[in-house]
């Protein structure tokens, strides 16, 4: 029997934070300290998180396997994003994306011609 995979929607919408921290290992594999850097440099320093809220966030997400960990030789733990994860990842883009055209469609956040 196939297992399924959860709906990725269920798991939306995710905080600025997780959102941030999926975008960084979009790419690439990264330590907690490597994490923080790269989610600090991609919001242009907006989302600064500690190291309380960044473990917490990736205890959940590692439960949840929407990301996954590995040890390296020398003890550092990496973390990527799983299939799953990138499926959650684009759902919650997917949703940002649609609430912004909608805030657009607005006359109030509507983009000026002139």
């Amino acid at each position: 029997m196939v297992e399924q995979r959860p709906d990725p929607v269920r798991y939306l919408p995710l905080t600025p934070a997780a959102f941030q921290l999926l975008v960084a290992l979009a790419d690439e594999e990264h330590h907690g300290y490597s994490l923080l850097k790269a989610v600090e440099l991609q919001t242009d320093g907006t989302i600064r998180l500690s190291t309380g809220t960044l473990y917490g966030l990736i205890r959940r997400l590692l439960e949840d396997e929407i990301i996954t960990e590995r040890t390296t030789r020398d003890g550092r733990r990496l973390y990527r994003l799983t299939p799953f994860g990138r499926d959650v990842a684009r759902a919650e883009a997917d949703r940002l994306e649609a609430l912004l055209g909608r805030a657009r469609a607005t006359r109030a956040l509507r983009r000026s011609t002139t």
